[in-house]
């Protein structure tokens, strides 16, 4: 029997997943309020600096495709807790980077050890919790993702402010080190993992195996438009509160990542509405507070601004959760390949769309990154519908005879 809300181990494996998310994002995302500083201390561009973000997005979204199936045959728990370890020493290591491109180096090595969690979490979920109650767990573990993303993004600001960029990149990894202590200490043993020897070798067939179901497929492409999405206002909106007519400090722009905490509680809540009213809907109503949020960031108030923040942070991690949730339930059979697939997308989003938006963001200022958010969000909702035919189709052939 799989473990149901309410449990001492459904708890357990919350509070470790939570953890887990928070240090993965802390860490993931720790460079990107930094990015005038660095901007400033190299002498390089934004589009340039964009990169120590979307380096690491894609060496974990490359890595995610095969280290599912290293888990398969070593277990869930071994790999999740080296990645989270190895992850935080080499920040540790980054806030020594002499040059650029030793940043970037060590930023694609971390994404290489971040991609353990996020790539078997999902899979260790769904093996181990009631398909019942799988949406709302997966939404808490979500929440400590937009958590940890939060603190991060705070924590440096304010350390850069105290200390510099390079203090504050050490701090994060510190904080990381005792956040996998913490997971590896509450993370419950697999109940129902089978391990699966000698599969590295078929990992792209597998993966190919799942890019033949046209549902998959939709959700791919909706973790890549939603996670493009957030990344290049988040990388970008740094540049818009610190310059004029703003000028923020660097502690006041992190501050505004506190809109995360929305996030936090949009992805519990629309968890259990799309497990009680249908993923479908729900997800469309997260794809209408993103646009909305977006547009609100176009008015010059900072106060409107920050409430249109909130908001995108709200519908994204809303949708996150829904879309997330929904492969692990779609995929026959290789649910870690599935997940690992989707990540790969949600990740590749991230990078291209990032570093892209910076083009955008060079040529026309911020009206270019809320006109591809807009694109972003019309192709997404195109998805959507063909989730519903696709899902009506599977319903009647299920049910006939």
């Amino acid at each position: 029997m799989k473990i149901q809300q309410g449990s001492p181990q459904f708890r357990n494996i919350s509070l470790a997943l939570f953890a887990g998310g928070f240090v993965t994002f802390a860490l993931l995302y720790t460079l990107q309020p930094l990015m005038p500083e660095i901007t400033g201390d190299f002498g390089i561009t934004p589009t340039k600096a964009s990169l120590t973000l979307s380096v690491t997005t894609i060496a974990m979204a490359l890595t995610m495709l095969f280290i599912g199936s290293v888990s398969d045959a070593a277990g869930r728990r071994a790999i999740m807790t080296a990645s989270l370890v190895a992850a935080s020493l080499i920040a540790v290591f980054s806030a020594f980077s002499p040059q650029f491109p030793v940043l970037l180096l060590l930023r694609i090595v971390q994404g290489i050890a971040l991609a353990g969690l996020p790539a078997i979490a999902m899979t260790y979920l769904v093996e181990e919790i009631d398909p019942a109650s799988l949406g709302y767990a997966m939404g808490l573990y979500i929440s400590g993702n937009s958590i940890g993303g939060m603190a991060g993004r705070i924590i440096s600001g304010l350390l850069t402010d105290w200390f510099g960029w390079r203090a504050a990149v050490g701090g994060i990894g510190v904080l990381g080190l005792a956040a996998a202590v913490i997971f590896w200490m509450v993370i419950p043993p697999s109940r129902h993992f089978v391990k699966q020897p000698g599969k590295l070798s078929r990992v792209i067939p597998l993966l190919w195996s799942q890019c033949r179901n046209p549902r998959l497929l939709c959700l791919y492409g909706l973790g890549f438009l939603l996670m493009g999405s957030f990344v290049t206002l988040f990388n970008y909106i740094g540049f818009e509160l610190t310059g004029a007519p703003y000028n923020l400090s660097q502690s006041l722009a992190g501050s505004i990542f506190v809109v995360y905490l929305m996030g936090t509680f949009s992805s519990t809540w629309m968890g259990r509405l799309a497990d009680r009213y249908g993923r479908t809907g729900v997800l469309i109503l997260a794809l209408a507070i993103i646009l909305s949020g977006a547009l609100c960031t176009l008015h010059p108030y900072l106060w409107v601004k920050i409430i249109g923040l909130a908001l995108f942070a709200f519908g994204f991690f809303g949708g996150h959760s829904i879309a997330s949730s929904w492969v692990g339930l779609v995929a026959d059979e290789h649910k870690s390949q599935a997940n690992a697939l989707y990540l790969f997308f949600y990740y590749v989003g991230s990078s291209l769309s990032g570093t892209g938006g910076g083009v955008l963001y060079g040529h026309f200022g911020w009206i270019g990154i809320i006109g591809m958010i807009a694109v972003y969000v019309a192709l997404s909702l195109v998805l959507c519908n063909i989730l519903v035919h696709k899902n009506r189709a599977v319903q009647q052939h299920t049910l006939s005879p």
